[in-house]
């Protein structure tokens, strides 16, 4: 009876008797209106575009706060007689600027504090998402949820970026020997660093509360997947050379800005319901004037060492050096235009550099895959009613809310390198040489040698010294 009150909407049964005059059978019965209006509290979308049945079904989660609005006041005073719409568009016009202007900065300082910002950026999009979080979790007080999302961020950066320094500062860790120790023995340090977290969440288990503490230690390693994977990629990226890093993050920038401004100017047809305000217009001008871009830089940066060359460490100046004679991938080679092309442009034949054609693909991806991130980070936050991650940046939302393209773009362009690009390293395979035993050492040489004779390109002359 309980069951079948409940699904037509009557109130508690302690209420269901009238106090009035007693009538036939149980009385009047109180029926909740929505009962006759169920179809159409269902179906009408509020103002945010979400259903009242999605409401209903999202009503478990709780709402987290809406951070107040962080714009300056003197952009405020300035831009006041403007629409939102207007002085939303000249607010993040000169923080894209401001950010733009700090990204040439860093890229000046060298290789060393472009890695330093990459980390910053990583701890400062793991606190925004796990804050989100731990407002949903806070509520029922439960313990240890902050401590060890945080702990498990120092693991899992100590486990990538050892990895890191062992595989580029080889001869540097050989040379020290607690550094020598540490890598020798690093992975097995690394899980039990881990192991230690997992068993302090065990002990942490609540009763009653088993389910949501298992949900939560999921949502932390979900964004460490997410955070610190893609950034130990984005710095692998890195030491391949700097253009790897700087072309694929321009072409995502570059394609939010002009995704933005043809929808701003052009838009009429919805791209995707999970970002109202994406259209098709947008989304196909950013794709073609991200392509543009993307083959104009590179053609600049490609001529350039400073950008082309691997970094690499110095162990004499014990510094980074990134000075190197290019490789043919960064060497103008002539190319036959097809007959279409020909016929448009009346020329035969062009010069480009090979990492042009490369830069398409990058750029492509950019603005075909990437804004995935963006969609995806979209239907997070609509998960949870909120409309940035953090406002950090004005007019932006939080750091996530300009990265969460960023991180796809960089698992790409990581197997785009492993894929098509690199191949065999002489002076990593030299350092391991080196960190041979004598016996194994004279042993590889022997079997070289022999090699190099066979295949004859040892010459007699040395054969016999």
């Amino acid at each position: 009876f309980n069951q079948l009150i409940k699904c037509v909407g009557v109130e508690k049964p302690q209420n269901l008797l009238d106090t009035g005059p007693p009538g036939p059978g149980l009385g009047s019965l109180r029926v909740s209106s929505s009962v006759f209006q169920g179809s159409d509290s269902e179906l009408k979308p509020d103002k945010d575009g979400v259903s009242d049945s999605e409401s209903k079904v999202d009503s478990g989660v709780p709402e987290v706060p809406v951070p107040p609005d962080d714009t300056p006041e003197v952009l405020n005073k300035a831009l006041s007689g403007l629409s939102s719409r207007w002085k939303n568009w000249w607010v993040r016009g000169i923080l894209t600027l401001a950010m733009i202007s700090f990204f040439f900065i860093i890229i000046y300082l060298g290789p060393m504090v472009l890695m330093m910002i990459v980390l910053c950026v990583q701890i400062k999009c793991f606190h925004e998402i796990i804050t989100i979080g731990y407002s949903v979790y806070h509520s029922y007080d439960l313990p240890w949820f902050r401590t060890l999302s945080w702990y498990f961020l120092l693991c899992v950066n100590y486990f990538f970026y050892g990895e890191t320094v062992t595989d580029y500062f080889f001869t540097l860790v050989q040379r020290e020997e607690p550094l020598r120790i540490l890598s020798k023995y690093h992975r097995f340090i690394s899980f039990a660093l881990y192991l230690t977290g997992f068993c302090m969440f065990v002990l942490s288990l609540v009763k009653k509360h088993y389910r949501l503490q298992f949900y939560m230690f999921g949502w932390t390693h979900v964004t460490l997947l997410i955070v610190v994977t893609q950034s130990h990629l984005i710095i692998h990226n890195l030491f391949e050379g700097m253009i790897w890093f700087i072309v694929p993050i321009s072409c995502v920038i570059c394609n939010d800005i002009m995704a933005y401004m043809f929808g701003f100017f052009f838009g009429r047809t919805p791209l995707i319901k999970l970002s109202p305000k994406k259209t098709w217009e947008g989304f196909i001008g950013g794709l073609f004037a991200t392509i543009v871009f993307g083959i104009l830089l590179s053609y600049v940066m490609a001529s350039c060492r400073y950008f082309v060359c691997p970094v690499e460490f110095n162990n004499d100046s014990n510094s980074f050096q990134v000075d190197c004679e290019p490789s043919e991938l960064f060497q103008l080679q002539e190319y036959t235009l097809p007959s279409v092309l020909e016929s448009v442009t009346g020329w035969t034949t062009v010069r480009l550099y090979p990492f042009q054609i490369h830069s398409i693909a990058l750029s492509s991806f950019a603005s075909i895959v990437g804004p995935f991130g963006g969609f995806f980070a979209s239907g997070f936050k609509r998960a949870f009613k909120i409309k940035d991650f953090a406002n950090t940046i004005p007019g932006h939302g939080g750091i996530m809310d300009r990265f969460d393209c960023q991180y796809i773009m960089a698992t790409f362009v990581n197997v785009y390198i492993a894929s098509f690009i690199r191949g065999p390293n002489p002076s990593k395979v030299i350092q391991q040489l080196l960190a041979l035993r004598p016996d194994q050492q004279l042993h590889i040489f022997n079997s070289l040698k022999a090699h190099l004779i066979e295949k004859g390109l040892l010459p007699a002359m040395e054969v016999n010294a």
